[in-house]
């Protein structure tokens, strides 16, 4: 395919969630109060982990980065959804719209590598609790956030790499809120086979790889539980884990859903409404779902607003 064929889309555009007028300021309201939640959820939980020494550990040092990785995940669609609310051209060029699908993925990918390496802390933190600090060192940890790093990026680079090789032509309308991979191959008049191979090879060992480490990790956590005499002691550690496991059943239900299937069966309208699930519902619940449950976010929030109200009140 020459160059000349592949340049022949400059630009696509977004048709967004709903193509109904009535339906585009209920939206708007709706996804902006989402993405400010998660804006300031996320937010407050780094804020917290930074400002309390209490908080330094393995546990909430990657918990922060979660609540990173789940700010700018959102931010890599949802401002520009908005934008294209209100917008009569609804435009993303070429270029910005494989950048918007590398970091996408990226992000996507390193929610999914920071949740299996909490489940590794979680399962020495209750497996080998004596030695829980001579393991998890702060060397490790920094490395292990590096490689998280590191995977998504390649992992994100492969699959750009594999979409900016295809011909679009005539119709360059995509039926989504941003540029995700299967409505961008549905409209490409090339062979899109080597895409859908790689999802369905490189993608399903990365996810599900992650995914198997978490299932193996609780196995683990689980036997460990069950064997503790006090049924307090079982409620207290199944409490602990049970914020980790709602986050995982969530994001690897949805991204399964969407993703692990033939192309030629993959829904567009219902595609739409799971893929809102994992990048703009699941980014604003981890900061409640990850606080709630969790005494000592709940003691360093209520000190954090009683040193707010000592320096404005004196």
């Amino acid at each position: 395919m020459d160059n000349t064929n592949r340049t022949t889309i400059s630009q696509f555009v977004l048709l967004g969630i709903s193509t109904h007028p009535e339906e585009q300021i209920p939206l708007f309201l709706l996804f902006l109060l989402m993405y400010a939640i998660n804006i300031s959820g996320n937010f407050a939980i780094i804020m917290l982990i930074v400002s309390s020494p209490r908080l330094h550990t393995p546990m909430y040092i990657f918990l922060s980065n979660l609540a990173l990785a789940d700010i700018c995940f959102t931010s890599t669609t949802v401002p520009k959804m908005l934008q294209n609310i209100f917008s009569s051209t609804k435009t993303i060029s070429y270029m910005g719209c494989l950048a918007q699908t590398y970091f996408f993925i990226c992000l996507a990918a390193m929610e999914n590598f920071l949740l299996a390496v909490m489940a590794y802390d979680r399962y020495v933190a209750i497996c080998h609790p004596l030695r829980y600090p001579m393991i998890l060192t702060k060397v490790l940890c920094a490395q292990m956030v590096v490689m998280c790093h590191v995977l998504s990026h390649l992992h994100a680079l492969l699959h750009t790499l594999l979409m900016g090789r295809l011909t679009f032509c005539a119709d360059n309308r995509i039926p989504h809120f941003f540029c995700d991979l299967y409505p961008l191959m549905k409209i490409s008049c090339s062979s899109t086979h080597l895409n859908t191979l790689m999802i369905h090879t490189e993608g399903v060992i990365i996810i599900n790889g992650a995914l198997v480490f978490i299932i193996a990790s609780y196995a683990c956590i689980i036997s460990a539980v069950l064997s503790i005499p006090s049924v307090r002691g079982k409620w207290r550690v199944f409490s602990t884990c049970g914020s980790h496991l709602t986050v995982v059943a969530i994001l690897y239900g949805t991204l399964t859903w969407v993703y692990f299937r033939p192309l030629s069966s993959y829904s567009v309208a219902k595609g739409r409404i799971v893929t809102v699930m994992y990048t703009v519902v699941t980014p604003m619940l981890n900061p409640f779902i990850y606080s709630l449950r969790n005494s000592d976010i709940k003691g360093a929030f209520r000190k954090w607003m009683r040193r707010i109200y000592i320096s404005f009140f004196g």
